[in-house]
């Protein structure tokens, strides 16, 4: 008898102008979005390799370490499957500095590459959007006339004649309108993998279909909801243009409204309090590092005697291009070489005694630099996360409040665009800084001569540990995505009950 009754709703749905209505204009646009992201997607890869190219080159053109400041820099990649949820991959910065003397975040990145305004105006919808707000809509039009419809043209008492259960009448209705939604979002996918297979510029892994899947399998849950809350309405109204009324104000609350709402409310304003207790913290840490910066120069044996009046200092070094003071307008003699271009020059007989002393110098200037960057960094660290995570955090559990929200979290996790999938990359970068100093620290660089000059022997670039970033496992992903996708699944079981109670208690 179910099989009977499934395939009768089948028929009917099949039957229909709205579903070959949604097949049309999923498919449309799905395709034509991903060709447009396709394309989008190919000009941010040139962008990236061009960038790491041009950063290659740069490095090898630098002679000695101490020009690695402005020189290393790490490009994060473009994420093949933000076409299917674009979240923050093409909104945050995507190339960055390693450098000893700061640790770098997400909010310290910058971007690269020649955005094309025009193409811009398309690429900000992915295939996550089209269906949260085309699929979402479909469902909708499908179900709120599953019962009120029957109710009213008087076929619904005429079943209910027959030894059915209700229970039976409900699940026939609503698989056989999942199956017909199932059709119009697994072609328009398959499309668009078909599309990204073939592609010369995406590379998709074996665990990239295994996200996909995930992103398949959300979508599902997000369809169903839909549809159940259509079912929901249509079951408790009489009139299918009451309940199509109230479906479209439904939607038009969860789709639009709510998730606009909400991003508007919880924007992310920086706190003055926050900031100015934190800034005069990070202040006094460096105030700090200049006073021992100038308390080394005025105990130094040869430095002291060169001091004037006690309190400011400097001494000279003459190089190929002339001589070099450093003074007291210029406390850090590692700013002044690179102002003056020094570091790269080649150091005179009569100046080599003296080359020993900054040597010494630039030993202690590098460690004490390193050590209040990691003391500030345990005070930036939080602040950031009060300034900038925290609001994004709240903003994203009022999201979830709304199935757009949880579908857009749970895509967003399985696509690897989401915050936490951002910022696996700059904890990657972290760590690179990281090996980056050690290895200058285990190989007496920041001491050696070569820190400021090429005369004796240029910069090894190819002993320095090489960066190298990897999209987190598809188990990460799934870990991240699972409460949204449990959310969701949770809802539809609930709405299904409430649903079968109010259909078994209404009257025909």
């Amino acid at each position: 008898m179910l099989r009977t009754l499934i395939r009768r709703e089948l028929l009917d749905n099949l039957m229909t102008f709205r579903f070959a209505a949604a097949v049309f204009i999923t498919l449309l646009l799905v395709v034509a979005n991903t060709i447009v992201l396709l394309k989008d997607y190919e000009q941010r890869l040139t962008a990236y390799n061009t960038a790491v190219q041009e950063s290659h080159q740069d490095l090898r053109e630098e002679k000695t370490y101490s020009g690695y400041a402005s020189a290393l820099i790490v490009h994060r990649p473009p994420n093949p499957l933000s076409i299917f949820n674009l979240g923050l991959d093409k909104q945050v910065g995507n190339k960055i500095e390693v450098y000893h003397a700061f640790v770098p975040t997400i909010w310290d990145a910058e971007k690269h590459g020649a955005d094309n305004p025009f193409l811009n105006l398309f690429t900000s919808i992915d295939i996550v959007l089209v269906f949260q707000g085309v699929l979402s809509l479909l469902a909708l039009i499908f179900a709120y006339d599953a019962l009120a419809g029957e109710r009213e043209r008087g076929t619904l008492r005429l079943v209910l004649t027959h030894p059915i259960q209700r229970g039976y009448i409900l699940f026939a209705k609503y698989i056989s309108a999942m199956l017909c939604l199932l059709v119009p979002l697994l072609i328009s996918l398959l499309l668009s993998i078909i599309l990204l297979t073939t592609s010369t510029t995406v590379a998709l892994r074996a665990d990239d279909f295994l996200r996909i899947g995930g992103i398949v399998l959300t979508s599902l849950l997000y369809v169903s909801l839909f549809y159940l809350i259509g079912m929901c309405i249509s079951a408790l109204t009489r009139r299918t243009s009451t309940a199509l009324m109230l479906c479209m104000f439904v939607w038009s609350v969860l789709v639009l409204v709510y998730p606009n709402l909400i991003l508007t409310a919880v924007d992310i304003v920086p706190q003055p309090n926050t900031q100015i207790s934190v800034y005069n913290q990070i202040k006094q840490m460096w105030e700090e590092w200049d006073r021992e910066n100038k308390r080394f120069l005025r105990n130094d044996v040869v430095l002291g005697p060169l001091s004037r009046g006690g309190e400011d200092w400097g001494f000279s070094l003459k190089g190929a291009e002339g001589s070099f003071w450093t003074g007291e307008d210029k406390p850090s003699i590692l700013l002044y070489f690179h102002q003056t271009g020094f570091y790269a020059g080649k150091i005179k007989a009569e100046s080599e005694p003296e080359v020993p002393l900054v040597q010494n110098y630039y030993g202690f200037y590098n460690r004490e630099t390193i050590n209040t960057v990691e003391r500030t960094w345990l005070v930036r660290k939080p602040a950031l996360e009060a300034i900038y995570v925290q609001p994004a955090h709240l903003g994203r559990m009022l999201l979830r409040f709304s199935p757009v929200g949880l579908y857009d979290a749970a895509t967003e996790a399985w696509a690897g665009s989401d915050l936490e999938g951002i910022q696996d990359f700059f904890s990657t970068v972290q760590r690179y800084r990281r090996a980056v100093v050690d290895y200058f620290y285990d190989q007496k660089i920041f001491e050696s001569r070569q820190w400021f000059a090429a005369d004796k022997g240029t910069a090894d670039w190819d002993a320095l540990p090489q960066f190298s970033f990897q999209r987190s496992d598809t188990g990460i992903n799934a870990k991240r995505a699972l409460p949204d996708m449990l959310l969701l699944l949770t809802m539809n079981v609930i709405l299904f009950t409430v649903i079968m109670l109010i259909f078994i208690k209404s009257e025909v």
